[in-house]
């Protein structure tokens, strides 16, 4: 039988666990348990840095794609950025950066901050890039993100967080609202483009802690 990982984000004890046994132990009678099994053991601790909502009703099972497949992708533009968040925990110790795609250089990094998610990361990365890229005179250099939520939250010029408000975010909700402030009083020509993992690998800018 196939090893399978169990994500909990809510329940009597968060984590990735191995044992189904285990998982149940930690849902079983708690009020709104969040929790989901994944076939692939750094897809689950992905997850589990994101949130639930983040793959609540999609399929978790480990696809390869084929040669045929991943042509039908392309190959990512070089000559562009990417921007990329880690993130120790949902909510924890959070940081983003970006690079120049084609040699992987870094460009620029914020944090660690005390209390965020990935999503939040993903977010000011972006944000951030689309600023830098602005400064230096690049208005139609395109930007990488493997985020959609991010990306969605961009074209919003709104970062939807559920993080709650409080002294150990109120750095990063301070942050938001300057990225959000900025968004909406800097149009930007930047194509924001998503990067496409399951067919080129990690995107440039990871902070490769899987």
């Amino acid at each position: 039988m196939a090893k399978k990982y169990y994500v909990v984000w809510e329940g009597k004890k968060r984590g990735v666990f191995t044992s189904w046994n285990v998982c149940k132990k930690n849902i079983d009678g708690y009020p709104g348990a969040k929790y989901k099994s994944f076939a692939d053991k750094d897809l689950a601790e992905k997850a589990f840095k994101a949130s639930y909502e983040e793959y609540k009703g999609v399929s978790t099972k480990k696809k390869e794609l084929t040669a045929k497949e991943k042509e039908a992708y392309g190959k990512p533009q070089l000559n562009t950025i990417a921007v990329d968040a880690a993130c120790s925990g949902n909510p924890g110790l959070m940081e983003y950066r970006g690079v120049a795609t084609s040699t992987s250089t870094q460009l620029f990094i914020q944090g660690p901050y005390k209390s965020g998610t990935n999503n939040v990361g993903e977010f000011l990365a972006l944000v951030h890039g689309l600023a830098w890229l602005q400064q230096k005179k690049q208005p139609t250099m395109p930007i990488y993100s493997d985020s959609r939520i991010a990306i969605s939250w961009v074209k919003q010029r709104k970062c939807k967080t559920k993080l709650p408000i409080n002294k150990d975010t109120e750095i990063l909700f301070d942050l938001i609202k300057r990225a959000e402030s900025w968004l909406k009083n800097n149009p930007f020509q930047n194509p924001i483009l998503k990067w496409e993992t399951k067919a080129w690998g990690e995107i440039p800018a990871d902070f490769g802690r899987k």
